[in-house]
């Protein structure tokens, strides 16, 4: 234990090594989003296996709310089902298992008809991306009762900073050892990409998948290790089941009582995805506008993850200096100003107007004009924040939840995200197609992170306890 100081749930935190341990949960998944799904593979699935950039953000954010609605479905019932058994890290396990195996099976995702199809490809997509975020409910759901109540901001944070760090480490080992070589002649790199990698078949893109999945299921080893979990319930699953759907009902039967966590979940339907959205589309908007490569995308997800980081391990600082909400505010209303930014930015133009030209600035290949140059610049300010306001999230749910309902109320509020998971991609995706243009699905996020925002006005910082007679 802690030294006796108690965690959010009011018991006994962990000793260190089982809290430090925890932050690994998030370095193993973090790296598989920023690759896959921001960076590298998403953008190549778009603009070369669907080959059209439009057509392939529209697909994409069905996708999406395809696996929203899916977990919309499950997640507080998993949630609930899982606080009866009394477990968590078998949930994580066995998720972490189905997200390795699918993001091993990218590796066979090819342009057009060639490999195992588009229909297949988008069926992997969306089971890894449905498993990834139920394994996210009950890697948070653990935190309450395992951090110093004087230390959840920082730990929290921590653990988006590390999950950075691995985003990082694996963009670099990408781009050394299979996308670099052969496109730049420093003395440095190998003369040809490492173990037979063939750019000319989008190796290169593929391999982030199997790298993700191998990672993933390292560095998830020191959570099923050394992070306490619950004590196992004797109650039968089939019982546990029957008395989460029950406890489910209970909670939306209460919902006067829960009216600040819910007030709190409906702004978060708004902002977060919203946020998340803006990093989802941010590499693939940027591709179709510049026509970046995976070696622009990679440097660019290389510098963006060292922005993140940075913002991950201070907000979570600032987090318990001014507090949640007042974090979370302020990281919404920057990332807000961002994205105003970013869809202002096109070839020779910044804020819809002003001309920069097309002049070079440098001779390095990479971010040369103007406009890209300043899109770099943008996007890292909004990495700071996000990433901010997604660790205060997160704390701010572990400050309001009854403590011994941590799991299913982290299901609605993997829930809370989800149904703008539904709807923030579904807008992109029908924006972007209404108006035939990216740019357009790109803005429509702002709405949703200004309405979140205004909500949160209205969201008190304290815990709630389980109602009587739940």
């Amino acid at each position: 234990m802690s030294g006796g100081v108690p965690s959010l749930a009011g018991t006994p935190a962990a000793a260190p090594l089982g809290y430090y341990s925890w932050t690994f949960g998030q370095a193993a998944r973090d790296p598989f989003y920023i690759m896959v799904i921001i960076y590298i593979f998403y953008p190549y699935f778009s603009n070369t296996v669907v080959g059209d950039p439009v057509r392939g953000q529209e697909i994409i954010g069905y996708l999406t709310a395809g696996a929203g609605l899916i977990l919309a479905l499950t997640a507080p019932f998993l949630g609930a089902i899982a606080d009866k058994n009394g477990r968590r890290k078998p949930w994580v396990g066995a998720t972490v298992a189905i997200i390795a195996t699918g993001a091993s099976m990218l590796w066979l995702v090819q342009p057009g008809d060639a490999g195992i199809g588009l229909i297949a490809a988008c069926a992997i997509l969306l089971t890894i991306k449905t498993a990834f975020t139920v394994s996210e409910v009950f890697h948070n759901a653990m935190l309450p009762s395992i951090v110093p109540v004087t230390k959840v901001g920082a730990v929290s944070g921590l653990a988006f900073s590390l999950g950075n760090v691995g985003g990082l480490s694996c963009i670099l080992f990408v781009l050394y050892a299979f996308a670099l070589p052969g496109n730049l002649d420093w003395s440095f790199l190998p003369d040809a990409p490492l173990f037979g990698v063939d750019q000319s078949l989008h190796e290169h893109d593929r391999i982030v998948g199997p790298i993700a999945g191998v990672w993933m299921l390292l560095f998830t080893l020191p959570v099923l290790l050394f992070t306490p979990d619950g004590k196992a319930s004797t109650t039968p699953m089939l019982v546990a089941a029957r008395q989460g759907f029950a406890d489910v009902v209970q909670t939306f039967k209460h919902l006067k009582h829960y009216s600040n966590i819910a007030l709190y979940l409906l702004a978060r339907m708004f902002f977060i995805d919203g946020m998340v959205g803006v990093l989802t589309f941010g590499g693939v908007y940027a591709s179709g506008n510049f026509q970046w490569g995976s070696v622009t995308l990679l440097l660019f997800g290389l510098a963006t993850s060292a922005s993140a980081m940075i913002g991950a391990y201070f907000g979570g600082k600032l987090d318990d200096r001014l507090g949640s909400i007042r974090t979370l505010k302020l990281a919404i209303g920057m990332a807000s100003l961002m994205l105003l930014t970013l869809v202002s930015i096109e070839p020779g133009k910044v804020l819809f107007v002003v001309d920069v030209g097309h002049e070079p600035l440098w001779s390095f290949p990479y971010f040369a004009s103007p406009a890209e140059f300043i899109y770099l610049c943008t996007n890292q300010v909004f990495a700071v924040f996000f990433v901010t306001g997604l660790a205060s999230s997160r704390t701010l749910m572990a400050r309001i939840s009854p403590p011994d309902m941590a799991t299913q109320f982290f299901g609605l509020f993997a829930l809370s995200g989800t149904v703008t998971a539904f709807l923030a991609p579904l807008m992109v995706a029908t924006t972007t197609g209404l108006f035939d243009s990216q740019r357009a699905g790109f803005s429509s996020l702002i709405v949703l992170m200004v309405i979140g925002a205004v909500m949160l006005f209205w969201v008190r910082e304290e815990q709630s306890q389980r109602a009587s007679g739940h």
